[in-house]
């Protein structure tokens, strides 16, 4: 009977060896004539002389452009509103307790539309100095970049402290200038990245407040009944809730957060 098993199994394993062989060899052969029969694009980069100044202009155009993709999400997380007002959402959510609810999707869309919105004046500025004039040629592309940087600069400055700027003018033993205008953006970046920071936290601690006071006379209400074992965030979340869509929390919130920036 051991036998016969051993038999059965040795003639299966023979079939299958010819199956998977026979199938290999339909394919390579299939292989073999697509291969003659397709012709298959080749991709060559070659640099050559151009024909008049305008290919040169166009293809540091092209390559300008693709700089500026490259860098587009550092410039909207460390240049624009953008660090604060996310900074302040998730506050709010940790404040409310509501785990992942708004999600990080919704919390990070609202930020990006209300930075477009808070920069509008700004980003208006850049178009009309700098974009507009280098493409109708009459400054280059050094000075569309120094036009464009003074909005930021300017918007930048305003919202950073002194003592911010201060910190990184002496760090890199920048020289005196006239005006915070004057500054290189290797020190204003950095400076305004911190003071957003510091003001996003400082907005957060407000937020915590009311809530805060929330959950302390909940977990009071609790241990004065013998209700220990029943977490207080199960119990203060609805009435947070309710005082945040009370007060109109999403309209006051955003109102706040983008006068701070006026």
């Amino acid at each position: 009977m051991n036998k016969m098993k051993k038999d059965i199994k040795r003639k299966v394993l023979i079939l299958l060896i010819a199956v998977s062989a026979l199938l290999a060899w339909y394919g390579l052969n299939s292989y073999s004539a697509y291969a003659t029969d397709t012709v298959i694009p080749e991709v060559d980069v070659t640099f050559g002389a151009a024909d008049s100044p305008t290919d040169v202009t166009n293809s540091m155009k092209i390559l300008f452009l693709l700089t500026i993709i490259s860098l587009a999400p550092s410039i909207l997380i460390m240049m624009t509103s953008f660090t604060r007002i996310v900074i302040v959402l998730h506050f709010l959510r940790s404040a409310l307790g509501t785990q992942q609810t708004p999600p990080n999707q919704i919390i990070i869309g609202l930020a990006l539309f209300l930075t477009l919105f808070i920069m509008s004046p700004v980003l208006n500025d850049i178009n009309e100095n700098a974009i507009k004039p280098y493409n109708a040629g009459t400054i280059t592309q050094a000075k569309a970049i120094d036009e464009g940087m003074k909005p930021l600069k300017s918007f930048m400055i305003k919202q950073t402290y002194e003592k911010d700027l201060n910190l990184f003018i002496n760090i890199s033993k920048t020289a005196k200038v006239e005006s915070p205008d004057k500054l290189p953006a290797t020190v204003i970046i950095p400076a305004f990245i911190i003071s957003e920071l510091k003001k996003g936290f400082m907005m957060g601690f407000i937020i915590y407040i009311p809530f805060l006071v929330i959950d302390m006379i909940v977990s009071s209400t609790l241990m004065a009944m013998g209700m220990m074992m029943l977490p207080p965030v199960m119990i203060s979340l609805p009435f947070k809730l309710l005082l945040f869509v009370m007060v109109d929390g999403w309209n006051l919130l955003v109102g706040q957060i983008v006068q701070s920036f006026r």
